[in-house]
């Protein structure tokens, strides 16, 4: 299992925020985590995070940016841009996942998330690979 100083998600569903704290604080190494309910002041949120995200995980589907607003947020940012970033989404259709890869995220992570796969994904992504398990 891989270390992680600090992993980010933005997701807007309350018992998909309560998943995800459960797969981190269950499956994952991290120092730190953070999970943002909305994408309310982005970068100036991410900015004050104790560590600087390994990975970010973002809900496509959330306001008031949705997940591509935020990915040019973080490519166009001279310290967050080679961040790593997963789309986490319920949305599956094949257009979708190709608007994904050419917008420039790492990979993408479908809903539901399973406690079984979810830290081998995130392994694999912080090691550099290109995931879409959608």
């Amino acid at each position: 299992m891989i270390d992680i100083d600090c992993l980010l998600c933005v997701e807007d569903d309350s018992s998909n925020r309560l998943v995800m704290k459960l797969l981190v604080e269950k499956t994952l190494h991290a120092k730190y985590y953070a999970i943002f309910e909305d994408s309310a002041d982005f970068i100036p949120k991410v900015r004050n995070l104790p560590v600087r995200p390994d990975i970010i995980l973002l809900d496509i589907h959330v306001s008031p940016f949705n997940g591509f607003q935020m990915l040019r947020m973080i490519r166009e940012d001279p310290v967050y841009f080679d961040t790593k970033v997963v789309a986490l989404t319920a949305s599956v259709m094949n257009e979708e996942v190709e608007q994904l890869r050419k917008n420039g995220f790492d990979g993408a992570i479908g809903k539901p998330i399973t406690l079984s796969t979810f830290p081998i994904l995130i392994e694999r992504i912080i090691k550099g690979e290109s995931i879409w398990q959608v």
